[in-house]
């Protein structure tokens, strides 16, 4: 049984984006357009190549704003405004997937590499507030982003969570190297399979997983 593998947990850590709602309301496809336009404005480059810009970043430093920061100074309150500044009126409640949260043994928190009012507007979308007892965003981590170990380092000790009685789930596969590294159990959320050794278990409905670990 997959519960076994979870008896120990005491802390149930989330992220945000295509995890707590599915891929298909392509919130992203919203957020790309906000990004290039963002950073067409910054740097005066064409939207085709702003937006290439913004994967070179992602790449290389976990995120777009991190590189932003990096070469042009970019204030992250403003930015993390700007392309947060979406229509979310598509996203619907989750009554499944939130009583099932909701029978989790322990904490639940949300860290997301978005910003916290992104995270709490989603979430009221989903009807999940009520579920998680903390919501972090990539300002709690002071905009370092996952999947460095110093993001990490800083959410869970603001929370004050133990890796080794803890779980994580995730809709990227690197983002879960680390709290794979801190002796969590990771969980890959996402319709595609990756044999990472540092993914513990996959699943494409976070729903019908949860109801597995009920215990």
């Amino acid at each position: 049984m997959v519960a076994r593998h979870f008896s120990h947990v005491e802390t149930w850590v989330f992220d945000l984006d295509n995890t707590l709602y599915p891929p298909s309301a392509d919130l992203f496809g919203q957020m790309d357009g906000r990004f290039s336009a963002y950073v067409a404005r910054l740097t005066g480059l064409d939207h085709a190549r702003a937006l290439a810009l913004c994967g070179e970043y992602w790449v290389e430093y976990g995120s777009t704003l991190t590189g932003l920061m990096a070469h042009y100074d970019v204030d992250p309150h403003h930015f993390l405004a700007d392309v947060h500044d979406i229509d979310i009126s598509h996203l619907q409640e989750d009554d499944v997937l939130r009583d099932h949260i909701g029978n989790l043994k322990g904490r639940r928190i949300v860290y997301t590499n978005g910003s916290e009012n992104h995270a709490k507007r989603v979430l009221d979308a989903r009807g999940l507030s009520r579920v998680f007892d903390a919501v972090y965003g990539v300002e709690h981590a002071d905009f370092k982003p996952k999947p460095t170990q110093a993001a990490f380092a800083r959410v869970f000790d603001r929370d004050g969570v133990d890796p080794k009685v803890a779980a994580m789930f995730e809709d990227e596969a690197r983002n879960l190297a680390v709290p794979h590294a801190l002796g969590m159990r990771t969980v890959l959320v996402h319709p595609d399979h990756t044999k990472d050794a540092h993914i513990h278990h996959h699943t494409d409905d976070l729903a019908d997983f949860l109801s597995q670990l009920v215990r």
